[in-house]
Protein backbone atom coordinates (compact mmCIF):
# COMPACT_ATOMS: atom_id res chain seq x y z
CA UNK A 1 0.00 0.00 0.00
CA UNK A 2 1.25 3.40 -0.64
CA UNK A 3 1.67 5.91 2.12
CA UNK A 4 -0.16 8.88 2.34
CA UNK A 5 2.57 11.82 3.10
CA UNK A 6 1.26 14.24 5.02
CA UNK A 7 3.50 17.57 5.93
CA UNK A 8 2.32 19.61 9.10
CA UNK A 9 3.14 22.96 10.26
CA UNK A 10 3.04 24.74 13.15
CA UNK A 11 5.09 26.31 16.58
CA UNK A 12 6.38 29.34 18.25
CA UNK A 13 3.87 28.68 20.92
CA UNK A 14 2.48 24.96 22.61
CA UNK A 15 -1.26 26.36 21.15
CA UNK A 16 0.30 25.99 17.71
CA UNK A 17 2.30 22.77 18.52
CA UNK A 18 0.25 20.56 20.72
CA UNK A 19 -3.10 20.79 17.96
CA UNK A 20 -0.21 19.67 15.68
CA UNK A 21 0.97 16.48 17.53
CA UNK A 22 -2.53 15.73 18.57
CA UNK A 23 -3.88 15.86 14.72
CA UNK A 24 -0.59 13.89 14.42
CA UNK A 25 -1.67 11.09 16.70
CA UNK A 26 -4.92 10.60 15.61
CA UNK A 27 -3.71 10.25 12.55
CA UNK A 28 -1.35 7.90 13.01
CA UNK A 29 -3.63 5.98 15.34
CA UNK A 30 -6.44 5.90 13.05
CA UNK A 31 -3.92 5.05 10.10
CA UNK A 32 -0.42 3.25 10.47
CA UNK A 33 -0.15 4.12 6.52
CA UNK A 34 0.12 8.05 7.08
CA UNK A 35 3.68 9.37 7.35
CA UNK A 36 3.96 12.46 8.86
CA UNK A 37 6.62 15.28 8.54
CA UNK A 38 6.47 18.20 10.96
CA UNK A 39 8.06 21.73 9.64
CA UNK A 40 8.36 24.37 12.40
CA UNK A 41 11.01 27.64 13.22
CA UNK A 42 14.63 27.45 14.06
CA UNK A 43 14.98 27.58 17.23
CA UNK A 44 11.46 27.73 18.29
CA UNK A 45 10.35 25.44 21.43
CA UNK A 46 8.37 23.18 18.22
CA UNK A 47 12.00 22.06 17.38
CA UNK A 48 12.77 20.68 21.35
CA UNK A 49 9.00 19.39 21.69
CA UNK A 50 7.98 17.36 18.54
CA UNK A 51 10.61 14.69 18.37
CA UNK A 52 9.50 14.03 21.80
CA UNK A 53 6.52 12.61 20.25
CA UNK A 54 8.59 10.52 18.04
CA UNK A 55 8.08 13.02 14.90
CA UNK A 56 10.61 14.22 12.35
CA UNK A 57 10.86 17.92 12.12
CA UNK A 58 12.36 20.26 10.10
CA UNK A 59 13.61 24.31 10.77
CA UNK A 60 12.83 27.36 8.50
CA UNK A 61 14.65 30.24 9.02
CA UNK A 62 11.62 33.11 10.46
CA UNK A 63 10.61 34.55 13.04
CA UNK A 64 7.70 36.88 13.98
CA UNK A 65 7.61 40.88 13.83
CA UNK A 66 8.73 42.11 16.87
CA UNK A 67 7.11 45.14 18.25
CA UNK A 68 9.74 46.14 20.94
CA UNK A 69 11.24 49.07 19.18
CA UNK A 70 13.60 50.23 21.69
CA UNK A 71 15.61 47.16 21.38
CA UNK A 72 18.65 47.17 18.80
CA UNK A 73 17.97 43.18 18.46
CA UNK A 74 14.63 43.25 17.78
CA UNK A 75 15.16 46.25 15.26
CA UNK A 76 17.60 44.13 13.41
CA UNK A 77 15.35 40.90 13.79
CA UNK A 78 12.48 43.28 11.56
CA UNK A 79 14.84 44.66 9.15
CA UNK A 80 15.41 40.62 8.28
CA UNK A 81 12.08 39.65 8.33
CA UNK A 82 11.61 40.12 5.00
CA UNK A 83 14.83 38.25 3.49
CA UNK A 84 13.79 35.63 6.35
CA UNK A 85 10.24 35.27 4.80
CA UNK A 86 11.42 34.83 1.20
CA UNK A 87 14.39 32.43 2.57
CA UNK A 88 11.98 30.25 4.22
CA UNK A 89 9.33 29.97 1.53
CA UNK A 90 12.24 28.64 -1.25
CA UNK A 91 13.06 26.25 1.75
CA UNK A 92 9.59 25.26 2.21
CA UNK A 93 9.38 24.89 -1.77
CA UNK A 94 12.92 22.54 -1.30
CA UNK A 95 10.73 20.47 1.26
CA UNK A 96 7.33 20.34 -0.15
CA UNK A 97 9.45 19.09 -3.64
CA UNK A 98 11.24 15.89 -1.53
CA UNK A 99 9.08 15.24 0.67
CA UNK A 100 5.96 14.76 -1.85
CA UNK A 101 3.32 15.14 0.29
CA UNK A 102 -0.43 14.61 0.17
CA UNK A 103 -1.55 17.58 2.01
CA UNK A 104 -0.31 20.25 4.20
CA UNK A 105 -1.93 21.00 7.27
CA UNK A 106 -0.95 24.40 8.70
CA UNK A 107 -2.07 24.92 13.09
CA UNK A 108 -0.65 28.78 12.90
CA UNK A 109 2.91 30.17 14.23
CA UNK A 110 5.72 31.75 12.63
CA UNK A 111 6.55 28.51 9.90
CA UNK A 112 2.90 28.38 8.70
CA UNK A 113 2.53 30.77 6.27
CA UNK A 114 5.22 29.97 4.38
CA UNK A 115 4.67 25.72 4.41
CA UNK A 116 1.45 26.84 3.28
CA UNK A 117 1.93 29.43 0.50
CA UNK A 118 4.46 27.43 -0.76
CA UNK A 119 1.95 24.54 -0.74
CA UNK A 120 -0.47 26.79 -2.83
CA UNK A 121 2.32 27.29 -5.55
CA UNK A 122 3.10 24.08 -6.08
CA UNK A 123 -1.05 22.93 -6.39
CA UNK A 124 -0.97 20.80 -2.82
CA UNK A 125 -4.04 20.32 -1.23
CA UNK A 126 -4.24 22.40 2.06
CA UNK A 127 -6.17 22.77 5.10
CA UNK A 128 -6.01 25.30 8.36
CA UNK A 129 -6.78 24.36 11.65
CA UNK A 130 -7.77 27.40 13.44
CA UNK A 131 -7.50 27.56 17.09
CA UNK A 132 -9.11 31.50 18.11
CA UNK A 133 -12.61 32.84 17.82
CA UNK A 134 -10.72 35.27 16.49
CA UNK A 135 -8.10 34.38 13.41
CA UNK A 136 -5.00 36.14 12.41
CA UNK A 137 -4.23 37.68 9.23
CA UNK A 138 -2.16 35.04 7.54
CA UNK A 139 -4.62 32.22 8.35
CA UNK A 140 -7.53 34.70 6.58
CA UNK A 141 -5.70 35.18 3.61
CA UNK A 142 -4.26 31.40 3.32
CA UNK A 143 -7.90 30.47 3.65
CA UNK A 144 -8.88 31.14 0.15
CA UNK A 145 -6.38 28.54 -1.08
CA UNK A 146 -7.30 26.16 1.60
CA UNK A 147 -9.66 23.08 0.83
CA UNK A 148 -10.93 23.30 4.10
CA UNK A 149 -10.69 25.39 7.73
CA UNK A 150 -11.30 23.12 10.59
CA UNK A 151 -12.68 25.89 13.56
CA UNK A 152 -13.75 25.64 17.02
CA UNK A 153 -16.00 28.48 17.72
CA UNK A 154 -19.18 29.41 16.18
CA UNK A 155 -19.81 31.85 13.59
CA UNK A 156 -16.44 31.94 11.63
CA UNK A 157 -18.11 32.29 8.47
CA UNK A 158 -17.50 35.89 9.09
CA UNK A 159 -13.59 35.35 8.61
CA UNK A 160 -13.50 32.32 6.25
CA UNK A 161 -15.64 30.93 3.26
CA UNK A 162 -18.61 28.94 4.91
CA UNK A 163 -18.06 26.07 2.23
CA UNK A 164 -14.86 25.19 3.49
CA UNK A 165 -15.65 25.60 7.57
CA UNK A 166 -15.55 22.57 9.38
CA UNK A 167 -17.09 22.31 13.22
CA UNK A 168 -14.72 20.01 14.99
CA UNK A 169 -13.43 21.86 17.73
CA UNK A 170 -9.52 22.45 18.76
CA UNK A 171 -7.41 18.86 19.10
CA UNK A 172 -6.23 17.86 22.25
CA UNK A 173 -3.46 15.60 23.11
CA UNK A 174 -4.49 12.29 24.14
CA UNK A 175 -3.10 12.54 27.53
CA UNK A 176 -5.34 15.36 28.79
CA UNK A 177 -8.03 12.96 29.23
CA UNK A 178 -9.05 11.92 32.47
CA UNK A 179 -7.67 8.85 33.75
CA UNK A 180 -9.13 6.86 37.00
CA UNK A 181 -5.81 6.60 38.71
CA UNK A 182 -4.29 10.17 37.67
CA UNK A 183 -5.38 11.98 40.78
CA UNK A 184 -2.74 9.52 43.40
CA UNK A 185 -0.36 9.43 40.73
CA UNK A 186 -0.64 13.12 39.98
CA UNK A 187 -0.09 14.00 43.76
CA UNK A 188 2.83 11.30 44.04
CA UNK A 189 4.78 13.29 41.14
CA UNK A 190 4.24 16.16 42.74
CA UNK A 191 4.87 15.67 45.81
CA UNK A 192 1.63 17.03 46.94
CA UNK A 193 -0.29 16.80 50.21
CA UNK A 194 -4.04 14.82 49.80
CA UNK A 195 -5.26 16.68 52.76
CA UNK A 196 -4.66 20.41 50.72
CA UNK A 197 -6.24 22.16 47.93
CA UNK A 198 -3.68 22.53 44.94
CA UNK A 199 -3.60 25.59 42.64
CA UNK A 200 -2.28 25.08 39.06
CA UNK A 201 -0.69 28.49 37.80
CA UNK A 202 0.54 28.58 33.95
CA UNK A 203 1.22 31.40 32.22
CA UNK A 204 1.48 29.80 28.92
CA UNK A 205 4.13 28.01 27.25
CA UNK A 206 6.94 30.51 27.48
CA UNK A 207 5.32 32.41 30.78
CA UNK A 208 3.97 35.27 31.92
CA UNK A 209 5.72 38.30 33.28
CA UNK A 210 2.41 39.81 35.01
CA UNK A 211 1.07 36.35 36.25
CA UNK A 212 4.49 35.56 37.82
CA UNK A 213 4.72 39.07 39.27
CA UNK A 214 0.43 38.68 40.38
CA UNK A 215 1.37 35.38 42.00
CA UNK A 216 4.40 36.30 43.68
CA UNK A 217 2.78 39.12 45.50
CA UNK A 218 0.29 37.25 46.96
CA UNK A 219 2.20 34.06 48.19
CA UNK A 220 1.64 34.56 51.82
CA UNK A 221 -2.10 34.93 51.03
CA UNK A 222 -1.59 31.66 49.25
CA UNK A 223 -0.12 30.11 52.26
CA UNK A 224 -2.53 31.73 54.72
CA UNK A 225 -5.36 29.60 52.96
CA UNK A 226 -3.35 26.32 52.94
CA UNK A 227 -3.30 26.22 49.13
CA UNK A 228 -0.30 24.32 47.59
CA UNK A 229 0.50 25.61 44.31
CA UNK A 230 2.25 24.19 41.05
CA UNK A 231 3.54 27.14 39.21
CA UNK A 232 4.89 27.03 35.37
CA UNK A 233 6.63 30.50 35.33
CA UNK A 234 8.47 29.37 32.24
CA UNK A 235 12.09 29.14 31.33
CA UNK A 236 13.33 33.21 31.57
CA UNK A 237 11.60 33.68 34.89
CA UNK A 238 12.69 30.69 36.13
CA UNK A 239 16.02 31.21 37.96
CA UNK A 240 15.24 34.77 39.30
CA UNK A 241 11.82 32.70 41.30
CA UNK A 242 13.58 29.97 42.71
CA UNK A 243 16.06 32.07 44.10
CA UNK A 244 13.16 33.93 45.83
CA UNK A 245 10.58 31.17 46.59
CA UNK A 246 11.50 28.55 49.55
CA UNK A 247 8.01 27.46 50.45
CA UNK A 248 7.90 23.51 50.12
CA UNK A 249 3.92 23.66 49.29
CA UNK A 250 5.00 25.86 46.43
CA UNK A 251 6.51 23.96 43.19
CA UNK A 252 8.37 26.07 40.98
CA UNK A 253 8.69 24.65 36.99
CA UNK A 254 9.81 26.64 33.92
CA UNK A 255 7.63 23.84 32.26
CA UNK A 256 5.46 20.95 32.73
CA UNK A 257 5.99 18.23 30.28
CA UNK A 258 3.14 16.25 32.20
CA UNK A 259 0.80 18.92 31.89
CA UNK A 260 -1.71 16.49 32.18
CA UNK A 261 -0.92 15.31 35.81
CA UNK A 262 -0.61 19.11 36.33
CA UNK A 263 -4.54 19.17 35.46
CA UNK A 264 -5.19 16.22 37.60
CA UNK A 265 -3.46 17.28 41.07
CA UNK A 266 -5.72 20.64 41.45
CA UNK A 267 -8.53 22.07 42.72
CA UNK A 268 -8.73 25.13 39.90
CA UNK A 269 -6.06 26.75 37.66
CA UNK A 270 -5.24 29.98 36.49
CA UNK A 271 -4.26 30.09 33.50
CA UNK A 272 -3.71 32.21 29.61
CA UNK A 273 -6.39 31.66 27.38
CA UNK A 274 -4.96 30.81 24.31
CA UNK A 275 -7.39 28.68 22.44
CA UNK A 276 -5.14 25.36 22.65
CA UNK A 277 -5.07 25.68 26.22
CA UNK A 278 -9.26 26.26 26.74
CA UNK A 279 -9.88 23.90 24.90
CA UNK A 280 -7.74 21.32 27.32
CA UNK A 281 -9.44 22.88 30.32
CA UNK A 282 -12.82 22.63 29.05
CA UNK A 283 -11.92 19.13 29.02
CA UNK A 284 -10.42 18.31 32.69
CA UNK A 285 -13.65 19.81 34.04
CA UNK A 286 -11.91 22.20 36.79
CA UNK A 287 -12.43 26.20 37.75
CA UNK A 288 -10.62 28.00 35.79
CA UNK A 289 -9.95 31.77 35.56
CA UNK A 290 -8.46 33.13 32.68
CA UNK A 291 -5.71 36.35 32.46
CA UNK A 292 -6.09 37.18 29.16
CA UNK A 293 -2.48 38.09 27.34
CA UNK A 294 -3.10 41.56 25.84
CA UNK A 295 -0.02 40.99 23.70
CA UNK A 296 -1.28 39.06 21.09
CA UNK A 297 -2.65 39.69 17.58
CA UNK A 298 -6.25 40.96 17.48
CA UNK A 299 -6.26 40.56 20.78
CA UNK A 300 -8.06 36.83 20.38
CA UNK A 301 -7.51 35.74 24.31
CA UNK A 302 -9.61 38.25 25.22
CA UNK A 303 -11.78 37.52 22.61
CA UNK A 304 -11.74 33.24 23.83
CA UNK A 305 -12.09 34.26 27.36
CA UNK A 306 -15.15 36.49 27.14
CA UNK A 307 -16.51 33.39 24.81
CA UNK A 308 -16.05 31.03 27.75
CA UNK A 309 -17.11 33.77 30.27
CA UNK A 310 -20.42 34.58 28.90
CA UNK A 311 -21.33 30.98 29.06
CA UNK A 312 -20.84 30.58 32.30
CA UNK A 313 -17.87 28.18 31.83
CA UNK A 314 -14.78 30.24 33.55
CA UNK A 315 -14.22 33.20 35.37
CA UNK A 316 -11.97 36.01 33.77
CA UNK A 317 -9.92 38.80 35.32
CA UNK A 318 -7.59 40.90 32.88
CA UNK A 319 -4.00 41.72 33.73
CA UNK A 320 -4.80 45.45 34.19
CA UNK A 321 -6.93 43.97 36.81
CA UNK A 322 -4.99 41.44 38.73
CA UNK A 323 -3.37 43.30 41.90
CA UNK A 324 -7.21 44.32 43.06
CA UNK A 325 -9.46 41.54 41.20
CA UNK A 326 -7.17 38.11 41.40
CA UNK A 327 -7.24 37.71 45.89
CA UNK A 328 -11.00 38.49 45.78
CA UNK A 329 -11.95 35.82 43.26
CA UNK A 330 -9.02 33.19 44.17
CA UNK A 331 -11.16 33.34 47.96
CA UNK A 332 -14.77 33.22 46.25
CA UNK A 333 -13.62 30.29 44.31
CA UNK A 334 -11.80 28.61 47.47
CA UNK A 335 -15.29 28.75 49.42
CA UNK A 336 -18.02 28.96 47.01
CA UNK A 337 -18.48 25.04 46.61
CA UNK A 338 -21.90 25.92 44.62
CA UNK A 339 -20.51 28.40 42.10
CA UNK A 340 -17.55 25.48 41.41
CA UNK A 341 -20.09 22.74 40.77
CA UNK A 342 -21.89 24.55 38.27
CA UNK A 343 -18.82 25.88 36.29
CA UNK A 344 -17.68 21.80 36.48
CA UNK A 345 -21.42 21.18 35.48
CA UNK A 346 -21.22 23.37 32.21
CA UNK A 347 -18.13 22.41 31.21
CA UNK A 348 -18.77 18.66 31.18
CA UNK A 349 -21.92 20.48 28.98
CA UNK A 350 -19.84 21.93 26.40
CA UNK A 351 -16.48 19.56 26.85
CA UNK A 352 -16.53 17.58 23.02
CA UNK A 353 -14.28 14.81 23.94
CA UNK A 354 -15.02 13.28 19.91
CA UNK A 355 -13.55 16.54 18.15
CA UNK A 356 -11.58 14.38 16.23
CA UNK A 357 -14.29 12.13 13.99
CA UNK A 358 -14.74 15.13 11.45
CA UNK A 359 -10.73 15.62 11.29
CA UNK A 360 -10.06 11.95 10.96
CA UNK A 361 -13.18 11.77 8.31
CA UNK A 362 -12.09 15.09 6.01
CA UNK A 363 -8.45 14.19 5.92
CA UNK A 364 -9.00 10.63 4.90
CA UNK A 365 -11.46 12.03 2.13
CA UNK A 366 -8.57 14.67 0.76
CA UNK A 367 -5.19 12.69 1.00
CA UNK A 368 -6.91 9.89 -1.14
CA UNK A 369 -5.33 9.98 -4.31
CA UNK A 370 -7.97 8.46 -5.44
CA UNK A 371 -10.13 11.60 -4.82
Amino acid sequence: MIKSRILISGGGTGGHIYPAISIAEKLTEANKNFEILFVGARNKMEMRIIPKYGYKILGLWISGLNRNLLNLKSIINNVLLPFKLIISIFQSILIILKFKPNIVIGTGGYASAPVLFSANLLQIKTVIQEQNSYPGITNKILSSKASKVFVAYENMDKFFSKQKIIFSGNPVRTNIHSKKDGFEKALKYFGLNSNCKTLFVIGGSLGSKEINKSIFSILDYLDFLNLQVIWQCGKIYYDDYKSKVNNVNIKLFDFIHNIDLAYQAADFIISRSGASVISELSIVGKPVIFIPSPNVAENHQLKNALYYQKKKLAFLVEEKNLKDQLPNLIIEIFNNGSVLDEIIQQQNQYSDKNVYKNIDHILKEITDEKN
